[in-house]
C-alpha cells in the first residue's frame, strides 16, 4: 500500500483550502525528501486562492516558505543525508539553460514554483530537487527559516535591485514580512534612513523597534481615505490632480525636504505605487515587489524623465543570495523573531482564517507560520 501523507491544497479557485490525504511524493535520483516542520504563509499564497495569480494544475498544495529536516535523498544526490536542517529555494529549474548558468533561475522556461505550479509546504513532505535546498543552521528555529525564504530573500532582492548603496535613504512601503526585513537588511546594508509606510499602528510600531522612521500612508488624492483601504486599491489618481500626496510629501519632510533614493512597495496597488514614485529625490528608484492586478498611471516627465528616476520589477529572488541571507540571520543582523507574529497548526481552517486576514491589507500581524 503507498503511504500517504496530509495537505492542505487549492482546490479550486475563489474555493477555502481543504484538508486532503495524498499519496507520500516520489524521490528521483536527485531529488530530496524533506519532512516539513515549519511553512510560512505569504501573500501571494492569498492571490493565489483569489485568481490574482493563476495557480496551474489544481489541486495543488500551496506554500512556497518551506523548512525541515532530510527525511531521504535521491540515489545520485550527494551532500545530504537524513536528518539535515534545510530550508528551500521556492524554484525547481532545469540547471542548464542560459538563465541557470547565468543565475538568473527565475527566467528558467521549466522552471516550477513549489506552491504554485508544483505542490508546496502546507503539507507534512514535501520533494525538491538537491539543487533547490539549503542548509538551514542549528541557530535558526524552523519557524524563520521558513519566512527567510520568501519575504526576506525577497526583500534582499529587492535591495539589491534597487542598488542600495550605503548612505542612502529607503521607504518601505507595506510593512508585513517582507517590509519588516528589509528595514533591517537596509539598514544592515548602510541606510541613512529608512521610512516604513503602513496603515496598521502596529506594525508602525514595530517597525520604529527596528529603526525605522514611521509614516502613516494617507493619500491627498482620496481625502481623508487610507491609502490601502480595498476601496483605494482600486482607484487610479486622476492626471489632472498634483502627483504628489501627502505621503509622500510626508517622507520629504521627515527626510529635510529631500525624496529617497529607493522605494519598495511591497503591496502592489496604485495606492502605494503613486506615491513611492513621487517620494523619489532625482535619480531615484522605486521597486515594485507586490502582485497587483490593475494599471498605475504616471507622469512619465515629472515622474521619471526630468528627475532620471527608474521603475525596477523585482521577481522573488536568486538561489545564489541564500548563503549570505542565512549568515545574516544567523549572526542577528536580520533578526525574524518579531516576524513570526502567528504560529498555527497545518489545518485548512486555521489557514484559511489566515490567508482571509491577508486580504485585509493592514489588518492583523506580520507573517503566520504553520508548524507541522
Amino acid at each position: 500500500m503507498q503511504p500517504t501523507m496530509k495537505a492542505v491544497r487549492l482546490t479550486a479557485v475563489g474555493r477555502p483550502l481543504e484538508m486532503q490525504e495524498i499519496a507520500l511524493p516520489a524521490v528521483g535520483p536527485l531529488d530530496v525528501l524533506v519532512q516539513v516542520r515549519a511553512a510560512g504563509i505569504c501573500h501571494s499564497d492569498a492571490h493565489y486562492r483569489a485568481g490574482v495569480s493563476p495557480v496551474q494544475p489544481l489541486p495543488m498544495t500551496l506554500g512556497h516558505e518551506v523548512s525541515g529536516v532530510v527525511a531521504q535523498v535521491g540515489e545520485a544526490v550527494v551532500g545530504w543525508r537524513p536528518g539535515d536542517r534545510v530550508c528551500l529555494h521556492y524554484l525547481a529549474t532545469c540547471g542548464h539553460c542560459v538563465y541557470c548558468h547565468q543565475g538568473t533561475e527565475q527566467f528558467c522556461a521549466s522552471g516550477q514554483m513549489i506552491g504554485k505550479q508544483r505542490n508546496g509546504g502546507y503539507a507534512e513532505f514535501i520533494v525538491a530537487p538537491a539543487r533547490s535546498v539549503f542548509p538551514l543552521p542549528d541557530a535558526i528555529p524552523f519557524a524563520q527559516g521558513a519566512v527567510m525564504m520568501c519575504s526576506s530573500a525577497t526583500a534582499f532582492h529587492a535591495l539589491r535591485k534597487g542598488r542600495l548603496a550605503a548612505g542612502e535613504t529607503v521607504a518601505v512601503f507595506g510593512a508585513g514580512g517582507l517590509g519588516m526585513s528589509a528595514i533591517q537588511l537596509a539598514r544592515s546594508m548602510g541606510a541613512l534612513r529608512v521610512f516604513a509606510v503602513d496603515l496598521d499602528a502596529g506594525r508602525l510600531a514595530l517597525a520604529e523597534r527596528l529603526g525605522a522612521v514611521a509614516v502613516r500612508a494617507i493619500r491627498t488624492d482620496s481625502p481623508g481615505v487610507d491609502s490601502t483601504t480595498p476601496s483605494a486599491q482600486r482607484a487610479t489618481p486622476s492626471l489632472d490632480q498634483d502627483c504628489q500626496s501627502s505621503t509622500a510629501d510626508e517622507i520629504r519632510r521627515l527626510n529635510g525636504g529631500r525624496g529617497v533614493d529607493v522605494a519598495l512597495d511591497f503591496v502592489g496597488v496604485s495606492a502605494t505605487l503613486r506615491p513611492a514614485i513621487a517620494s523619489l529625490a532625482p535619480l531615484g528608484r522605486v521597486v515594485t515587489v507586490g502582485l497587483g492586478d490593475q494599471p498605475v498611471s504616471i507622469y512619465p516627465y515629472q515622474e521619471i524623465i526630468g528627475r532620471e528616476a527608474e521603475i525596477i520589477g523585482c521577481s522573488d529572488h536568486l538561489a545564489s543570495e541564500i548563503p549570505l541571507l542565512t549568515e545574516l540571520v544567523r549572526r542577528g543582523s536580520l533578526d525574524l523573531a518579531p516576524v513570526v507574529t502567528d504560529v498555527i497548526p497545518l489545518d485548512a481552517d486555521a489557514i484559511n482564517t489566515a490567508l482571509d486576514r491577508l486580504e485585509q491589507y493592514g489588518a492583523g500581524g506580520v507573517r503566520t507560520v504553520i508548524r507541522v
